[in-house]
């Protein structure tokens, strides 16, 4: 371990390099619970993607895997370093290297925090679309590596769709750049693609070129409360089938909604079985009607009037999943179902949550059936947090018999191995191994991960 510290400090000028085992710690893991981490053998913060290579090609010299991480805010423990790594930390990779009105581009470094980069390219009136729930902390390189999503997914899309070009650094130390700045680009395989969502596991990302969008419409915000999920759901349909394009379109559980309530009462009818949140940024009045129509079946409905109450109401959604890490620790799911299926999902993980006499609140993107049901169970007992991954397998395998997908954007990392294997057939796997083992012949980058 020491030796992999020394040779990196001598090979790559000016590169920060901790080998404390204390300070290493804080670099293990990401926010998934119940999962392993092992001792890295060096932590190392590049600047550049000069630094990045060469750190990349020592540690391969030694034979160390090499595991990126981000803010560490991820959820499926795609992060967790092994024994003997070396953590390449992008924090201090947090640089917005250009932004171009006129191309709508900017070019950054992975280390940038998304909340940064909307604020930065807000200046020039411009707007970069994805924004998972924590977007004030989380990065847009991590966001590329699991292909993030988050709430304006519905209208605007995941990551992967404003990816324009990658450079990243191949495992043996290499620089690679896929893609470009044009707005069309079909020449040869769309290796930009393949390394976003990879988790690490084919490159190191180094730097971004990312598509925006005109600044939108400040936001309008419809609330609706129903007596049932059936309900929630019908109006779900009812808005996507209206001809309106909602920016966000989310729902929360009865579960979740309790939650909040006790914490910061919103004045949430203690009745209602779900709500619905919905946003519209379209300039044409036209469109919140239409949303508020589809609605027509809740037992409440509030429209904001301006932007400032649009936010006040958006507050139930952002509060759902602190409000139910009060309750004890949580385990949080990521599952996707097709959008004809989501209050069959919704009635089923309801249904296992009172089989198993557990806490599981549920919300998340209705617009595009990407939902998050967040076991909870008491800080400390070994024995629950042992059927809360029951539980978390039951919902899994519950979105797989609905024609849906164990991921929709929080990625596999440690957490859905087995069940990435589950939903792939044998000729996808073989293919996708092929990828690895062709671009990783030794399994160094972030090995045991998503493609194990």
């Amino acid at each position: 371990m020491a030796d992999l510290a020394a040779a990196l400090r001598g090979a790559v000028p000016g590169l920060t390099v901790l080998d404390d085992a204390d300070v290493m710690d804080s670099y293990r893991r990401d926010q998934a619970p119940g999962l392993p981490a092992g001792l890295p053998a060096a932590v190392a913060m590049p600047e550049d993607t000069a630094q990045v290579a060469a750190a990349v090609a020592t540690a391969a010299a030694y034979g160390a895997p090499i595991v990126v991480r981000g803010a560490g805010s991820g959820l499926a423990g795609a992060a967790n370093a092994v024994d003997g790594c070396l953590v390449l930390s992008t924090q201090r990779m947090n640089r917005i290297l250009s932004v171009d009105r006129a191309e709508r581009l900017a070019t950054v470094q992975p280390g940038v925090v998304n909340a940064d980069l909307r604020k930065a390219v807000a200046e020039h009136g411009l707007f970069y679309p994805p924004d998972p729930g924590s977007y004030e902390m989380c990065t847009v390189g991590g966001n590329a590596a699991t292909n993030a999503g988050g709430m304006c997914c519905v209208k605007y899309g995941v990551t992967g769709d404003y990816v324009r070009g990658l450079e990243a650094v191949l495992a043996d130390g290499s620089v690679l750049r896929t893609g470009g700045r044009t707005v069309k680009g079909v020449a040869g395989y769309d290796l930009t693609s393949l390394l976003v969502g990879s988790e690490g596991t084919l490159a190191v990302i180094t730097e971004l070129t990312l598509a925006l969008r005109p600044a939108p419409a400040p936001p309008r915000t419809i609330v609706a409360q129903f007596d049932s999920a059936a309900a929630a759901g019908a109006a779900v349909t009812a808005v996507l089938a209206s001809g309106a394009e909602p920016s966000i379109l989310e729902i929360i559980d009865a579960t979740t909604l309790r939650a909040i309530e006790e914490w910061q009462p919103l004045g949430v009818e203690a009745t209602t079985a779900a709500m619905v949140i919905a946003q519209s940024d379209s300039p044409h009045e036209e469109d919140l009607r239409r949303i508020e129509a589809a609605c027509a079946g809740a037992s409440e409905v509030i429209v904001a009037d301006d932007a400032a109450e649009s936010e006040m109401l958006m507050q139930a959604r952002r509060l759902a999943y602190p409000a139910l890490e009060r309750l004890g620790a949580t385990l949080l799911d990521d599952v996707a179902v097709p959008l004809p299926r989501l209050v069959e999902l919704i009635e089923g993980v309801e249904a296992i949550a009172r089989d198993r006499d557990m806490t599981v609140g549920l919300f998340g993107h209705a617009g595009d059936g990407n939902m998050h049901p967040t076991v909870v169970y008491p800080h400390g007992d070994a024995g629950a947090e042992v059927l809360a991954f029951q539980v978390f397998d039951e919902i899994v395998a519950l979105a797989l018999r609905l024609g849906g997908t164990v991921t929709g954007e929080h990625g596999v990392g440690l957490l859905k191995r087995s069940w990435l294997e589950r939903e792939l057939g044998e000729p996808a796997r073989r293919t996708q191994r092929a990828i690895k083992a062709a671009l990783d012949p030794h399994d160094l980058l972030n090995p045991g991960k998503a493609i194990a």
